[in-house]
């Protein structure tokens, strides 16, 4: 009775495939030209940059500074001085100031996402995206289906001409 269903679907989903086959080559095709492109790119500026080393010559060293902005390396200078002493008041005051304004800024912004100006907004944009993105497919599979159709009237007259 209902005996045209199996053969539709399987017709549906070979003509997907094909369609995503097809889809996936041109992308290849496409990221393999880019790809030639910035390999050549990347010589063009490399030959520059090699001309441009031997026309400045060698680089010159920046000359030593007469300033030390950081005592790294130097670990004499870091025995001699002892690392100062935090008193246990002012490190749990510390702790404490730090904990507080880290809860307060997480509890202003969970108060800010339940607010229900900012919920309907979210609830608006991913309606908003959602109708996009099926208009998006729709319109993807107008394209599809009108390159299928235009390569199948392009085989059939390549056919019947042969005959």
């Amino acid at each position: 009775m209902q005996d045209w269903i199996v053969p539709a679907v399987a017709g549906v989903l070979a003509l997907v495939a094909l369609v995503l086959s097809v889809a996936l080559v041109r992308t290849r095709a496409r990221t393999d030209r880019a790809l030639e492109r910035s390999r050549a790119e990347t010589a063009a500026l490399r030959d520059q940059l090699a001309a441009l080393e031997r026309r400045v010559g060698q680089p010159t060293v920046a000359p030593e500074a007469s300033f030390v902005i950081t005592d790294l390396g130097h670990e004499q200078a870091r025995a001699e001085e002892p690392a100062p002493k935090v008193e246990s008041a002012l490190f749990a005051d510390l702790v404490l100031r730090e904990t507080v304004v880290k809860a307060a800024s997480l509890a202003h912004g969970v108060r800010r996402a339940l607010d229900p100006e900012t919920r309907h907004r979210i609830r608006f944009e991913m309606k908003r995206e959602v109708k996009r993105a099926r208009k998006q497919r729709k319109a993807d599979t107008r394209e599809a289906r009108r390159e299928w159709a235009a390569r199948q009237r392009a085989d059939l007259g390549e056919e019947g001409s042969a005959a």
